[in-house]
């Protein structure tokens, strides 16, 4: 039966028999006897081996075992060492001048602590360096940044802070930098410290010492007595600690700003790369101008164009890094020649795309070619326009200046409605269409070449001319200004019918009542020797003004002349709906007044028979606030459309009627 002894070693208990316990007290007196004749960080030397070596009890001490015996003092002393080994340590520290901190031998088994020693904070981001063998300023970075975009970095950093134990003392110290926990590294480093303290000490005593010594007492007193100095001298110190802490601000917001910058550069260069190997590149990637009628490939623009951005944008990141951490490595001479000739070969291209894009619009040429018509004279000559829905579907037409990219057999190609439709008398008894294409180009002869290549056609059937809504042209022309000018040319007493769909396509035709353009569609007009004169405009007593605001009402003469037409093949607007032999498509938008409502309503009874009953309706200031239609095509298809302001904010709403459609689910649609 052995006695048991109770003992306080670095703070915790333990139950010790008594022959381990005479053999660890023999051990520490031999490593203190060890340090007698260097007292310098004795104390603090023998705490943290035993704070070491009750550290390494506890991990022995289990449920089953509570006594440490001869055995486990037996295990620590061949991990601490001898106090020998600490001996020839020391005269190796001592022979050898150029012994630091860095040659204590490493150990695979680091722990992660928090670094008292080089905190920000809380020392975090210096630990994990410590754990990861990473810079600390790169650690920093990443919660920064993650704490900036996402947030989550600054909970993990506040949940690692709680989590983490600060590294005290020497032995942890030793651990959070994966070195072994033996008596030599516990006394070299204490040393190390000690030395590193004390010469700041000497230092700091000398230079108080020579101060004191090369002291003006006049000048002091002086200074002393010259209280706005001080207070100069304090705002200025003030306003040097701001500097740094702006400067430190603005360090982080190029860092973060640059950071991202380049990420997003990186991910788009994967992307379109990706796109353009796929095949996908026409279908989501849209270039600037400059790239398409360039002599370069697009790849290689856009690789340029990174370029020049992400160069200038690598130097911010670098010089926010420098401002965060002066002792940064500088960037080598040859890199930074490297990156500012490859920002400059990206300049040079990028700004000889740009000048060769301005020059591709440098001149403009117009080819002009004229065709004869025959019609009926005794009959009104019919003006409509139409749109070709296969290759891009508009259910409101109208010229526009822009631009659409569309597949023609596969093939890129420009798609414009920029079109625009004019009337004059002919000097003949001829009547023929001028037709006007105008484009451009880098010299005259590429400009009439590209609006040669234009495509533009028109149909006449039945004293009706039917002309497209759109022209086509090569899909490098796309930024280039082209149009196509027409002008019906009649002789001198024939008669035209604008029909609706021309009303957004008429530009600048003369005529005797200065009748606005598009209040010409839905009347007559006869070329006289006066000039264009409207023949059906006398029993209409508004003012211009008025016509204009109401000219999309007059659906009783679309109405007649449609049902005047015996294929019924005619397109009729009114406002955004439509109605022709194929379809009738019922359309409300968000500026739908009620009165308009109601000449819809009877519009479509008349000319397809449908019934639209307003079941429930709210207006509010004329426009429509909720609304239930109840509508019955008489023909099998029948529907409710509910109707409220804020189902209106983004698209239209209505419904759509194919006659020629087999299938139920596309005839009747609401939508």
């Amino acid at each position: 039966m052995n006695k048991t002894i109770n003992i306080n070693l670095g703070g915790f208990f333990f139950h010790i028999d008594e022959n381990a316990y005479q053999k660890l007290k023999r051990y520490l007196d031999a490593i203190a006897r060890s340090l007698s004749d260097d007292p310098q960080g004795k104390n603090e030397i023998i705490s943290d081996i035993e704070a070491r070596i009750s550290e390494l009890l506890s991990e022995r001490i289990t449920d089953a075992r509570q006594v440490v015996n001869e055995g486990d003092i037996d295990e620590i002393i061949t991990i601490m060492g001898q106090p020998e080994d600490y001996t020839e340590a020391e005269e190796t520290y001592s022979d050898d001048s150029s012994y630091n901190y860095g040659k204590r031998s490493k150990s695979s088994n680091k722990k992660l602590f928090r670094d008292r020693e080089d905190k920000f904070l809380g020392g975090v981001a210096s630990g994990l360096a410590h754990y990861t063998n990473i810079d600390t300023i790169w650690v920093r970075l990443f919660f920064i940044l993650t704490a900036v975009t996402t947030g989550f970095g600054f909970l993990i950093y506040i949940i690692l802070w709680v989590l983490l134990p600060e590294a005290k003392t020497t032995a942890e110290k030793l651990q959070m930098e994966g070195e072994d926990v033996n008596i030599g590294n516990i006394e070299k480093k204490i040393r190390n410290e000690f030395e590193y303290l004390s010469t700041k000490l000497k230092d700091g005593a000398s230079e108080i010492t020579e101060k004191i010594s090369s002291a003006d007492y006049e000048k002091l007193r002086n200074q002393t007595k010259s209280g706005f100095q001080d207070f100069i001298d304090t705002v200025g110190k003030i306003l040097s600690a701001l500097f740094k802490v702006f400067g430190k601000f603005m360090g982080i917001l190029l860092v973060f700003i640059a950071g991202i910058v380049l990420i997003s550069l990186i991910f788009a260069m994967f992307s379109i790369s990706s796109l353009e190997i796929l095949g996908f590149d026409g279908d989501f990637i849209h270039y600037p101008p400059l790239f398409y009628d360039s002599v370069l490939p697009n790849w290689l623009l856009t690789l340029f164009g990174m370029l020049l951005v992400a160069v200038p944008i690598l130097a911010l990141l670098i010089l926010g890094l420098r401002i965060l951490s002066p002792n940064l490595k500088r960037v080598s001479t040859t890199t930074s020649l490297s990156l500012f000739g490859i920002w400059l070969v990206s300049l040079f291209f990028i700004g000889f795309s740009g000048i060769e894009f301005a020059t591709s619009k440098a001149q403009r040429a117009v080819k002009v070619s004229k065709k004869s018509i025959l019609f009926n004279p005794e009959e009104p000559l019919k003006i409509g326009v139409k749109n070709d829905d296969e290759i891009y579907y508009q259910h409101n037409l109208r010229r526009r200046d822009n631009s659409i990219e569309v597949y023609i057999d596969d093939k890129k190609a420009k798609y414009s409605n920029d079109i625009k439709i004019d009337v004059a008398k002919s000097d003949s008894n001829e009547a023929f269409i001028e037709i006007k294409k105008e484009s451009e180009g880098r010299k005259r002869k590429d400009a009439l070449n590209n609006a040669e290549k234009i495509k533009y056609k028109f149909n006449l059937h039945k004293n009706k001319i039917i002309f497209d809504a759109f022209f086509l042209s090569e899909f490098k022309n796309i930024w280039k200004d082209e149009e196509v000018y027409l002008t019906l040319y009649i002789p001198e007493g024939t008669i035209i019918y604008f029909e609706n769909s021309s009303k957004r396509f008429l530009y600048n035709i003369e005529n005797t009542e200065d009748i606005y353009d598009r209040n010409m569609a839905n009347h007559h007009f006869k070329m006289t020797s006066k000039g264009f004169e409207c023949i059906d405009c006398e029993n209409n007593k508004e003012s211009e003004d008025e016509r204009k605001a109401n000219s999309d009402w007059n659906y009783d003469n679309t109405n007649d002349n449609n049902n005047n037409n015996d294929n019924n093949s005619d397109v009729s607007f009114l406002f955004d709906s439509t109605i022709n032999n194929l379809k009738a498509e019922f359309i409300i938008s968000k500026q739908t007044t009620k009165t308009e409502l109601e000449k819809l309503i009877k519009w479509f009874k008349k000319r397809k028979n449908i019934d639209i009953t307003i079941v429930k309706s709210s207006f509010k200031n004329k426009r429509i606030e909720k609304i239930l239609l109840d509508i019955d095509c008489n023909d099998g298809y029948k529907g409710k459309l509910k109707i409220s302001n804020n189902t209106l904010e983004g698209i239209p709403t209505g419904f759509r009627r194919l006659y020629d459609e087999e299938d139920k689910t596309l005839a009747f649609k609401i939508w």
